[in-house]
């Protein structure tokens, strides 16, 4: 446990602060929290984003897809890494099915800490979250 909570409060506090704010896509951050296996990842938005973390804090992990605006309309999903594309949706719900479908292999619960910090928090060869400025996973 953390200063904040349980990893589950932190995780449920994030998804709140997030439907009611006007970051990124309402309708996007409703079909993710939908999503049971989405909904136990610490989300976090940057740039119009939405991302997904198995860790609560910053450094987050960057082994997830994210799910960005398509101009015009729809959605662009990528990743885990910049360089990676996944696909296009036109609605928020087949984006957030391309995102569950590609989680790293044991995904579960994120875990309170960051990839720096926390034992059990994934961390990949490749992880790109320590290239981040310490604002990427937004805090109000």
């Amino acid at each position: 446990m953390d200063a904040r909570g349980t990893a589950e409060d932190v995780i449920e506090a994030e998804w709140m602060r997030l439907l009611a704010s006007d970051r990124v896509d309402g309708d996007l951050v409703c079909a993710a929290y939908a999503e049971p296996r989405l909904r136990q990842l610490f989300p976090w938005v940057g740039m119009w984003e939405l991302h997904f973390s198995r860790c609560t804090e910053h450094p987050c992990t960057w082994d997830v897809p994210y799910i960005a605006p398509r101009r015009g309309g729809g959605f662009v999903v990528a990743g885990p890494s910049r360089v990676e594309w996944v696909g296009e949706a036109d609605t928020a719900e087949a984006a957030v099915e391309m995102v569950a479908d590609r989680l790293p292999p044991g995904c579960g619960r994120a875990v309170a800490g960051n990839v720096t910090t926390s034992a059990p928090c994934p961390r990949k060869a490749d992880d790109r979250a320590a290239n981040f400025p310490s604002d990427s996973c937004h805090r109000s």
